[in-house]
């Protein structure tokens, strides 16, 4: 086929476009072999470093990523520890909150029933007292009375402390054995 393409350029015939030329292709290939060699020798090398560099940024990216993810977790679950723990604690100090408030009320009532029982004693003894007193100041007057009605009833006055004394402790002392 090429010796008839050639036989027919040599006779002088006008060359058909579609057929390349054989001087053609040998300088294609020519210049098609210098450049693959080029591009094989500078080129390929770049883009594969470029590659690799890629891949490696990648899988280091990946590898962060992970390790981040990992440190995220472990310091959520410490968060979660030290958030129970916290709970734990803030129960313990409410129901030791509550003992403490359960003691000062027991403690509360103690002391106000001591107080009551202090108060109620003191009262008593000052009753005792004031009804000492009233009794005594009772048996003065008594006497005094009694001493004077009976002068009225003789007829002659008892000036006699002595005699008036013994006479209304007597007379007083006659009503209290009546009385019991």
């Amino acid at each position: 086929m090429y010796s008839t393409i050639l036989a027919t350029a040599a006779e002088g015939e006008e060359h058909n476009p579609l057929i390349p030329l054989l001087s053609e292709v040998v300088l294609s290939l020519v210049v098609f072999a210098i450049l693959y060699f080029l591009v094989r020798k500078y080129v390929v090398p770049n883009f594969e470093k470029a590659y690799a560099e890629r891949t490696a940024a990648i899988e280091g990216g990946i590898e962060e990523a992970q390790s981040a993810q990992k440190e995220a977790q472990a310091a959520l679950e410490q968060y979660t520890a030290q958030l129970a723990d916290a709970r734990h604690e803030a129960a313990a100090i409410r129901e030791e909150a509550r003992e403490q408030g359960a003691q000062i009320v027991v403690e509360m009532r103690e002391q106000a029933q001591a107080e009551s029982a202090r108060i109620v004693s003191a009262a008593q003894a000052q009753i005792a007292a004031e009804r000492q007193q009233a009794i005594a100041q009772l048996k003065s007057e008594v006497g005094g009375m009694a001493t004077e009605l009976a002068g009225r009833i003789v007829g002659e006055s008892l000036a006699d402390t002595d005699a008036q004394r013994r006479s209304v402790q007597r007379f007083i002392d006659e009503l209290e054995g009546s009385a019991n």
